[in-house]
């Protein structure tokens, strides 16, 4: 059955609320949203689309932005009939490189009436947590980054992970700090990890645990590791509200493509 719930909001609300849509409604974060998002004020849960279902049914409910919950194989394809709609869209799929972003950025082009939020990570505490890693790297000689997820996770390294290897390395790259010391000549099976922009990421998947990072800075003499974790889907909930009010509604102040949920949190 379609993800859809409708009841009464208690508060205050406006006359017109925006109205949302849900991709990967039946999923584990998808179906949170739903429940989130119909929990919350001045905003109306008009359709919950999966798999097998048809697009079509957004435009049916006249959607104004939809939360996407997908998978990164068919993410696309949702955001292209999105912008195409002018239907707004707050992405929680991971696989976004560059070149994805600047595909979406040549779809929606000069036009005004459609945003494209792509979050990471959706929980405030994880926005903190690379941020403060990357105002702290600079200082350090050596920073590695370790992501652990359920093992239902299907992409790896994460795209927590990796935005915090760019942000880390961008930082880097503006204080002059020198190349990371590794002596490793020898790694045939990978254990160093993968490397994004110059750092090290490694990933972990394993039953009972949600999302966590930590972020382990090094320097003679000591350490400093920046941890994170949400132990319950709904930690990220708050930040899918956020998102969908940056981008559509009386609160709308995002436009064009917009990578991270610190530009919702007024960090960016």
């Amino acid at each position: 059955m379609p993800c859809v719930a409708r009841r009464e909001k208690i508060g205050p609300m406006s006359d017109a609320p925006t109205k949302v849509g849900v991709l990967g409604a039946r999923g584990r974060m998808g179906s949170q949203a739903c429940k989130a998002i119909d929990a919350a004020d001045g905003l109306e849960l008009v359709a919950g689309v999966d798999i097998h279902d048809s697009l079509a049914r957004l435009a049916g409910e006249h959607a104004e932005v939809v939360v996407d919950f997908t998978r990164p194989d068919v993410v696309m394809d949702n955001l292209k009939w999105c912008i195409g709609h002018g239907v707004s869209a707050v992405v929680g799929t991971s696989g976004f490189t560059d070149d994805r972003v600047d595909d979406l950025r040549a779809m929606i082009g000069d036009r005004d009436d459609v945003t494209v939020l792509i979050v990471p990570n959706f929980s405030i505490g994880a926005v903190l947590m690379m941020r403060f890693a990357a105002q702290a790297a600079p200082y350090f000689e050596s920073v590695d980054v370790v992501e652990k997820h359920h093992p239902e996770k299907v992409d790896a390294p994460s795209g927590t992970a990796q935005r915090t290897a760019e942000m880390i390395a961008r930082a880097r790259s503006a204080a002059d700090s020198e190349p990371m010391p590794d002596a490793t000549t020898s790694d045939p099976s990978g254990a160093r990890g993968a490397v994004i922009d110059g750092v090290p990421v490694h990933s972990v998947r394993a039953r009972g645990l949600v999302a966590h990072q930590e972020v382990l800075l090094g320097a003679l003499g000591e350490t400093l590791t920046i941890r994170h974790d949400s132990l319950d889907r709904e930690s990220f909930m708050p930040g899918v509200v956020a998102g969908v009010r940056a981008v559509s509604g009386p609160e709308r102040r995002l436009h064009g493509v917009v990578v991270g949920l610190e530009h919702v949190l007024g960090l960016g």
